[in-house]
């Protein structure tokens, strides 16, 4: 909202405030100052003056010499301008003079003749025709002939002015207003603040004679004021208010017209005037409006409208969306004689919905739906008769009406200042707070201890909202600043959090890029995975208000949504992918309860890659969280990996989670033709991995023994490990496979396996018989259990 800082001077003192010094202020007590604009600050020493003579000019056809009266003396201009006349009086560029786009006007010569300035026209001042409120003639601007001489062009135009933009939030509907803002100020500079009641005469009739209102919505319209002007003579506004609602950003149409939104703008109260010859029935009803009834707006665009819908209606018809926008079929025309002003308060919520139904925001309908005072319907109508009187522009009908709606009791707040002090961790004295809420006309019983909000601040609704007021009037800058007290909590990450960083820091290491996908998904997501219609995983949960077919149920799986961007990039001929996703899922449980959310771990990748790769990014995920008795056991079972190339992942017995290459028919639904490797791993099991322990440096040596054998194809290298730790007690250290070979002197379905064994005791040198004792127990025991047999 814009204001002139000038009209606050109408209601409180501003003597010695800078601009600088009042956007500060009002910032730091709650009213947001955006920016202080001076209007005329690009233009500088520009002043009226009057042609006292015009002489041709020897050497051009077109210039002539103009002797100007500029109040300080007669300086002599040359002007090409073709509509100069002895007797004007016009806008005056001096030398040194500035003018609109950073132009400079300096004394000089024309073909000879020295000119000490220019005469200027209205875009050289940059003044619209709007700003105007007429079209000039082509050439320089001319003044009326009462124009003083020698007056600033700035005082002139009301350019000379500091016009302040605030940000009004939406709970202060008081502050859409310039007696709000006003009282804002003077509070907030502790100056004395004070609306003069509005007088004016009126005549011997009576308003009951000539009209009747009726409001058949109280909920919906909680107050209606009219009143009537007689004998209205429609013409251009007078200076003086013409200038103040340019410089709050209004364009001025008529008199009539700019009283309603001066009001609007200083009293915050929208107003309306109706054309009493177009009401039927010499009759306001105001109603609820009937489905599909139509209107037509002041902006001559066409309504249709809903029960839901609150109108002012005639006799017979709707003339306008109550809140929103007049109707085309009763506006104030140029032969308007008798009129009737409107001062209303309606239901905020009805109006904003009807302004969005309706495609209508308007200036008025921004301030009905945040909540007006119904106390202020008579003071603005009052004003606008006021104003009618003062501009000679009618007569003020006898009588007033003032219907009241269902209208909610004010509420009473205690008043504890000590608790307000502990709240606030202040130490105001009790009688300051008093004087706060005084200054910002709050009823304050001092011995009750209560306090009342006036009926325009509807934002106040508990004791913090009183404490708040005393603490930006006090000055939120002289709040001491203070220690918690009790015992503080320190922020940090979970154990959760820290895991599945570290992971991600691992993953992203080893050059894999981390997804973020929807946990939403489609029910026949699962069809392109390849699962049997009987599958567990396909008892989803199902969203009640889902965005589409595509996202109707919450994923069970995480495959799905890693296939999907795979396949984007491989649509989009990216030549290879490496990527991974910490995400959730979601597995029902018992009816009417939540599901579990667990947390997975996939990867997924194409191009240049085989099983070995993603294994590796596994084991080296899996040694750096230091998770131990990981196995991976050839698998066969899964619809949606490769039967031949699958492991599960066990974890001291218990499976995790799978890996392995993509079943081709998946790649295809996806629409991928080159091989996939997924995994996908429970984050839940990577939480908890072992502490870091450190030994000492061994002090004795090692004894390595080499060993071969034949086993089944079938047996697992992992089956052959887990059989050599077992037998091989606490003096094993290490045992590395260094050859697996299938050909050759291997007879059929068998391979031959190596592995080097390092023994090694912490107190001792072993001996070779006790190595020997260690090595025939493994032997034996591969023997027993796996069908070894010693090459």
């Amino acid at each position: 909202m814009k204001v002139p800082m000038s009209w606050f001077e109408d209601y409180t003192d501003m003597s010695g405030i800078t601009p600088k010094e009042y956007a500060h202020a009002l910032t730091m007590s709650g009213s947001m100052v955006e920016g202080i604009e001076n209007l005329g600050e690009e233009i500088q020493n520009v002043v009226t003056g009057k042609i006292l003579e015009i002489t041709p000019h020897q050497d051009s056809d077109h210039l002539v010499i103009c002797q100007v009266d500029v109040g300080e003396g007669v300086i002599q201009i040359v002007t090409g301008a073709p509509n100069v006349k002895v007797g004007q009086i016009v806008p005056v560029a001096k030398h040194q003079s500035k003018l609109p786009g950073g132009v400079v006007i300096k004394k000089g010569k024309l073909r000879g003749v020295e000119s000490n300035g220019m005469l200027c026209s209205h875009d050289e001042l940059g003044i619209t025709e709007a700003e105007l409120g007429y079209t000039p003639e082509y050439g320089i601007l001319v003044l009326p002939e009462d124009t003083e001489i020698g007056m600033d062009i700035r005082d002139y135009f009301g350019l000379n002015e500091d016009v302040v933009e605030f940000e009004i939030t939406s709970n202060r509907p008081d502050c859409f207003s310039v007696i709000g803002l006003a009282r804002e100020t003077a509070v907030t500079f502790h100056r004395p603040f004070a609306v003069k009641k509005p007088t004016f005469t009126e005549n011997n009739e009576k308003i009951t004679d000539s009209l009747s209102v009726e409001v058949q919505n109280p909920d919906k319209c909680l107050r209606y004021t009219a009143r009537m002007v007689k004998n209205v003579k429609i013409g251009p506004s007078p200076k003086w208010l013409s200038t103040r609602l340019k410089a709050a950003g209004v364009r001025s149409i008529n008199n009539i017209v700019d009283i309603t939104n001066y009001i609007m703008l200083e009293y915050g109260q929208p107003m309306h005037a109706f054309d009493l010859r177009d009401l039927d029935g010499q009759k306001i009803v105001v109603r609820d409006a009937k489905d599909g009834e139509k209107i037509q707006t002041l902006d001559e665009q066409e309504h249709i409208l809903s029960a839901q819908d609150l109108v002012i209606a005639d006799a017979s018809r709707a003339v306008a969306i109550a809140g929103v926008m007049g109707g085309f079929n009763s506006e104030v025309k140029p032969d308007t004689t008798t009129i009737v002003f409107e001062s209303a308060t309606f239901d905020g919520a009805s109006v904003r919905l009807t302004a969005q139904r309706a495609g209508l925001r308007t200036e008025a309908s921004s301030r009905y739906e945040k909540g007006l005072d119904v106390n202020n319907t008579v003071p603005a109508i009052e004003r606008a008769c006021q104003l009618v009187e003062e501009l000679g522009c009618g007569e003020i009908v006898g009588g007033v009406i003032d219907i009241k709606g269902n209208t909610k009791p004010q509420t009473v707040h205690q008043f504890r200042p000590e608790k307000i002090n502990a709240f606030l961790g202040t130490d105001i004295p009790t009688e300051t707070m008093i004087s706060y809420l005084k200054e910002l006309e709050f009823e304050v019983d001092e011995q009750k201890m209560t306090v009342i909000a006036p009926t325009f601040r509807p934002d106040i609704e508990s004791e913090a909202d009183i404490a708040e007021e005393i603490a930006r009037i006090y000055g939120y800058d002289k709040i001491p600043t203070t220690l918690l007290s009790g015992t503080a909590t320190t922020g940090k990450f979970s154990k959760k959090q820290m895991r599945e960083n570290l992971a991600k820091s691992i993953l992203t290491a080893q050059g894999l890029s981390e997804l973020c996908t929807y946990t939403f998904t489609s029910p026949t997501i699962y069809d392109k995975l390849c699962f049997s219609a009987d599958c567990p995983l396909r008892k989803n949960i199902v969203i009640t208000n889902p965005l589409g077919e595509d996202t109707s149920v919450m994923r069970a799986t995480t495959l799905a949504s890693m296939m999907q961007i795979l396949s984007h990039n491989y649509n989009h001929r990216a030549e290879s992918a490496k990527l991974f996703e910490i995400g959730k899922i979601y597995i029902p449980t018992e009816p009417g309860k939540l599901p579990d959310e667990s947390l997975m771990v996939t990867l997924g990748m194409y191009g240049g890659v085989d099983f070995y790769d993603i294994k590796g990014v596994l084991e080296e995920l899996f040694a750096a969280m230091r998770i131990d008795g990981i196995r991976y056991v050839a698998s066969g079972d899964h619809p949606s990996f490769h039967p031949g190339r699958t492991a599960k992942i066990m974890m001291n017995g218990q499976e995790i989670g799978i890996v392995g290459e993509v079943h081709p028919t998946v790649c295809k639904n996806f629409e991928v033709e080159t091989a996939c490797y997924m995994a996908e791993i429970s984050f839940e099991a990577l939480i908890d991995g072992t502490e870091a322990s450190y030994t000492q440096l061994p002090r004795f040596p090692a004894v390595t023994r080499d060993i071969a054998m034949l086993v089944d194809k079938t047996v697992p290298v992992a089956d052959l490990e887990e059989t050599m730790v077992k037998a091989a007690g606490k003096l094993l250290e290490n045992i590395k496979l260094f050859d697996v070979y299938e050909g050759a002197q291997i007879p059929e379905g068998k391979k031959s396996v190596a592995y080097a064994i390092s023994f090694r005791a912490s107190d001792r040198s072993l001996t070779g018989e006790e190595v020997n004792e260690v090595f025939d127990k493994i032997l034996k025991k591969l023997e027993k259990e796996c069908g070894a047999q010693l090459r």
